[in-house]
């Protein structure tokens, strides 16, 4: 899995936006103004920061060693993700999941801007 596929599955998802806060090399990618991935460019492998709900988290990080805390980040509620011989359907699958969990964070009156839009 590229970075190509995974960006253009996170575009196809309402709202998202790229943005470049921290510095050049980072991608990081918000829903209504929050992030819920961060994508090192020069890094390779490919690595995705994701927000994981913390007991999901904890079981990932024992079933995948490619599944660790995220680097500069709230390791209780950050996974970094090694793309690297993870299926693809797993990768979108955590992609998904940080989405969801950010706007359901989101209050009702942005949701709702959001889902309608």
């Amino acid at each position: 899995m590229d970075i190509t596929e995974i960006l253009s599955y996170c575009q196809q998802k309402k709202g998202v936006e790229e943005t470049f806060p921290f510095n050049p090399e980072t991608l990081v990618l918000k829903v209504a103004g929050k992030m819920f991935a961060l994508i090192p460019l020069e890094k390779q492998p490919l690595v995705i920061s994701l927000k994981t709900d913390p007991e999901w988290s904890a079981e990932l990080r024992a079933q995948y060693p490619q599944i660790q805390g995220a680097y500069h980040m709230n390791k209780t509620h950050w996974n970094s993700v090694v793309c690297e011989s993870l299926k693809k359907e797993l990768i979108f699958k955590l992609v998904d999941h940080s989405y969801d969990l950010i706007v359901q964070s989101l209050t009702k009156k942005i949701r709702e801007e959001l889902l309608n839009s």
